[in-house]
């Protein structure tokens, strides 16, 4: 998920044949970009940048783990905002106080009664600890270490740790998403699995090894000893009772919804955070829903604030709150809530009576506002394309519409209507779309949108129709028109022939269509993942989010979670064009020794250079033909933004294209343009 800012990079050429060319500045060019970042400050002056998990002390502090900071930030009860341990932008596994220490992603904070924070580093699977004097020290776990076994501090290992608790006795939970076990931490440090079996998933209710558990992320005990999970893949809460004993609490395994009710006639789309307060009661945030759901001690479900399946910012009573993004939850002795809202990169506080404020951070400006330059606003801004007259086209996926961007910063809504899903063949307003993600172009003017099972067309009058495959009807099936299926459809591209060419994320795949809606498998095998090399079927792909194409017709693909950019040959011939599959980082290099962490949007010029947008590495990578990759936007790990002089600062680009001479990309709310491009 992504909010709306609309950016430009310029780099202007000098008139006529001599002098120097200004240097490349970052400049906002359209949307709003109030709200994130790292900066320290009191209430609405202070900034995060995805703020996960959340934690109370006894005395009213309030601990935050910033993921993409990679920091851990306090909060006093006057509102108060500091950074506790970490440096904003440089993960690593250090072991120091305050600013000295060094932290991976963290997931999931807690708090004891003695004032130490424990913090779940999720991509060095260890679990730290933070005392009040802010200096940090490995509890349990091996940096970058993953696996799974018992035993005291280092001997111990867990694979994904997110949710954290500690209880009254100095004990520490731990859940280990990537096992689907619940771990115990003594005082001691002597590591303990309390529930669930290593790797084994299911929805069992049981005692210690017996139980099962899918995807486990919040975490919280009451006064009792008893810790209650949120069950994200099984959509349930459960409770394990200090002897290990697991039942289900509210929800039913595999049955996902957002209904009130009491326990298993409950429904959860995707609980997260969990927090208990001093009378029993459980709060989770549903993420799925964008609500906080409360379980009495009865087992009774109801809603205390957001509405099911509306995402935004607003401050406010009950169902009138929104949220954009919800991680962990926190409660202070007044029976006050606390979510990390993530995408609005800010720390809500609700009431007991379901009063909904902003307690620090300020949520991000979104909304459907047609408009120039800082006047327009967006909604989580995926898919970008340009044509050959500098037109920026945009899948403004949350606002189920695609925007047309002028060369001057005109913004207006070309196709389908702000907050109206659907499916709907029809001309501009009167089409709609469901979360549009990807937008290609073609020489004749035509743009092409990617939804989750279907290719649509949009004509250069407004038209639209689709192209191939059914509105709600997934599948891997090759065919014309209607009859064919996607599992899945991410990026777009289209050759000079007419030919679209679809990254098909959920096959693992990339097929082609011609331009009467031919639908075949050009490369790949539908649900087999791998990293081969190879031509057609032979080859293999582990999510790939994006594809681009040049003018020989060779197509270049986004490999996701190979972590390289592959290049298949119009006979279908697939060879990796730079990265080593499997390998992130940030590294510039040629071909293999080049490193990418997540790249998910490709462009290609006339000059056969391609350029990635990746995504978590907060940069923009150029790679020659030759296959030497450099970064020309953006400083690695450290996001946010940051106007001037280049490389500047950007975070979580997502969709990049070119257009001449000008690059164009997306970050978190808009769009960014290089003119004349290096």
């Amino acid at each position: 998920m992504r909010p709306v800012l609309v950016v430009t990079l310029l780099l202007a050429a000098c008139a006529g044949g001599g002098g120097t060319a200004p240097a490349p500045v970052l400049a906002l060019f359209a949307g709003d970009m109030r709200g994130v970042g790292a900066v320290d400050g009191t209430g609405t002056t202070a900034r995060f940048n995805v703020p996960v998990a959340v934690a109370t002390d006894r005395t009213g502090n309030v601990y935050v783990a910033e993921h993409s900071s990679h920091t851990i930030r306090k909060i006093t009860p006057a509102g108060v905002v500091t950074t506790l341990a970490g440096a904003v932008g440089l993960p690593g596994s250090v072991d120091g106080t305050g600013a000295a220490a060094r932290f991976n992603e963290p997931a999931g904070v807690a708090a004891d009664s003695a004032g130490n924070v424990y913090v779940t580093d999720r991509a060095n699977h260890t679990i730290r600890k933070i005392t009040p004097a802010g200096a940090v020290t490995t509890l349990a776990g091996r940096a970058r270490v993953r696996g799974y076994a018992d035993g005291a501090g280092a001997a111990a290992c867990f694979d994904d740790p997110r949710g954290i608790a500690a209880d009254g006795a100095g004990n520490v939970y731990v859940a280990d998403s990537g096992n689907n076990t619940i771990r115990k931490i003594r005082p001691d440090g002597v590591v303990t699995t309390l529930a669930g079996t290593a790797r084994a998933k299911g929805s069992t209710d049981g005692t210690g090894p017996a139980a099962r558990f899918e995807f486990l992320e919040g975490l919280a005990t009451d006064s009792a000893g008893n810790v209650f999970v949120g069950d994200a893949s099984n959509g349930t809460i459960r409770k394990i009772t200090p002897a290990g004993e697991v039942t289900t609490l509210a929800g039913t395994a595999g049955v996902k919804g957002s209904t009130d009710g009491a326990g298993a006639a409950a429904r959860f789309n995707g609980p997260v955070g969990v927090v208990t307060d001093s009378a029993g009661n459980v709060y989770v945030a549903d993420d799925v829903d964008q609500t906080i759901r409360k379980i009495t001690p009865a087992g009774v479900v109801t809603t205390l604030a957001g509405t099911a399946g509306a995402t935004g910012y607003s401050d406010g009573t009950g169902a009138a709150a929104r949220f954009f993004g919800l991680g962990g939850l926190a409660a202070d002795s007044a029976g006050n809530v606390y979510v990390a809202d993530l995408f609005n990169y800010a720390i809500r506080r609700i009431t007991p009576a379901g009063m909904v404020t902003t307690f620090a951070g300020t949520g991000r400006v979104r909304g459907s506002t047609d408009g120039t330059g800082a006047a327009a606003r967006f909604n989580e801004p995926r898919g970008i394309a340009a044509d050959g007259t500098g037109n920026v086209y945009v899948a403004d996926m949350f606002n189920h519409t695609i925007r047309k961007i002028t060369p001057g910063g005109l913004v207006s809504t070309l196709a389908g209507t702000a907050g109206v899903e659907g499916s709907t063949d029809a001309t501009g307003t009167a089409a709609r779309f469901t979360q549009p993600d990807r937008v290609a172009t073609d020489a004749a003017g035509n743009i092409y949108v990617s939804e989750k099972s279907t290719i649509r067309k949009i004509t250069p009058a407004g038209v639209v129709t689709t192209l191939a495959g059914t509105a709600g009807d997934t599948g891997s099936v090759d065919g014309t028109g209607a009859a064919a299926r996607f599992g899945g459809a991410a990026g777009v591209a289209a050759d000079s022939a007419g030919n679209v060419y679809v990254a098909d994320l959920g096959n693992n795949t990339i097929r082609k269509i011609t331009p009467a809606g031919v639908v075949t498998t050009l490369a790949g095998t539908a649900g087999v993942r791998g990293s081969t090399d190879g031509t057609g079927a032979a080859a293999r792909f582990d999510l790939p989010f994006d594809v681009a194409t040049d003018s020989a017709g060779n197509i270049y693909v986004a490999d996701f979670d190979n972590k390289t950019i592959r290049k298949i040959t119009p006979a279908g011939e697939v060879t990796t064009l730079a990265g080593t599959p499997g390998v992130s980082g940030s590294t510039d290099g040629a071909g293999a020794a080049a490193r990418f962490n997540q790249p998910e949007g490709l462009a290609v010029d006339s000059a056969g250079n391609v350029y990635v947008a990746d995504r978590s590495s907060h940069t923009i990578r150029k790679i020659t033909p030759a296959g030497v990759v450099s970064t020309i936007v953006g400083v690695a790990a450290q996001p946010g933004f940051a106007q001037g002089a280049l490389p500047g600062r950007i975070g979580h680009p997502v969709g990049v294209a070119v257009s001449g001479t000008s690059l164009y990309f997306t970050l978190h709310n808009g769009v960014a343009v290089v003119r004349n491009r290096p």
